[in-house]
C-alpha cells in the first residue's frame, strides 16, 4: 500500500482535495462538485463516446451506479477534442447517454481545465473520492477490461467498499489503462 501523499498523476495527491468543476450534463442541467454532497462517495471516471476501453466499462459503470445508489454518485467526465473527434461531441454524448441507458451523470468538459486540474491523461480514469472529497483511489475500475467475466481485482469495488464501512482503499493508485485523452491544439 502506498502512503497517503502518494502521486496519482499530474497535479493530484491520494488525500488532496478534489478540484471543483461545474459543467454541463446530458440531462440539462449544469453539475458542480457541492451539488453532490448528498452522496458519500463519488466515483469520477475521464470518459468519452468512442474510446473501445470506456466501451468496454459502460456496463460496469452502469451496474456500479445502480448497485450502491444513495451511497455513490458515479460522474462520468469527457474532456477530449471534439472538434478532432466528433464522436465526442456534446450531440453526441446526449445520444450515447440515452442509447445506452446511462443511469449516471455524464459531464461535458469543453475547456478541458477539469481533467487538467486532476491530472487525468486516459479514458478511462478514475478517481474515488470519498465524503470530504479527499482522492482516496486513482486508476483503473479492475484488472481485465475485455472480459469482465474474469475480473479478479476490483480495484474501484474494494475503495468503495472500504470508504464506505470507514477504512482505507487497500490500493490507493492503480495505472490507468485507455485512451489517452485527446488534447486540444494550442
Amino acid at each position: 500500500m502506498m502512503n497517503d501523499r502518494s502521486k496519482v498523476s499530474g497535479t493530484l495527491h491520494i488525500c488532496d482535495k478534489a478540484p471543483d468543476f461545474s459543467l454541463p450534463g446530458v440531462d440539462g442541467k449544469t453539475w458542480a462538485l457541492s451539488d453532490l454532497s448528498d452522496y458519500p462517495i463519488l466515483l469520477i471516471v475521464f470518459s468519452c463516446n468512442h474510446c473501445p476501453y470506456v466501451q468496454a466499462y459502460e456496463d460496469r459503470m452502469i451496474a456500479m451506479q445502480r448497485e450502491f445508489e444513495g451511497r455513490l454518485r458515479l460522474v462520468a467526465i469527457n474532456s477530449n477534442d471534439a472538434h478532432q473527434y466528433p464522436e465526442d461531441s456534446f450531440e453526441e454524448m446526449k445520444t450515447r447517454a440515452k442509447k445506452r441507458g446511462f443511469n449516471f451523470l455524464y459531464l461535458r468538459d469543453d475547456s478541458q481545465s477539469i481533467a487538467r486540474a486532476y491530472g487525468a491523461t486516459h479514458t478511462p480514469q478514475l478517481f474515488v473520492l470519498d465524503s470530504l472529497r479527499q482522492v482516496r483511489y486513482s486508476g483503473k475500475f479492475d484488472d481485465q477490461w475485455q472480459k469482465p467475466q474474469q475480473v479478479t481485482r476490483s480495484y474501484v469495488r474494494d475503495a468503495v467498499e472500504r470508504l464506505l464501512s470507514g477504512s482505507v482503499p487497500a490500493e490507493a493508485y492503480t495505472h490507468a489503462i485507455g485512451c489517452t485523452i485527446k488534447w486540444k491544439s494550442v
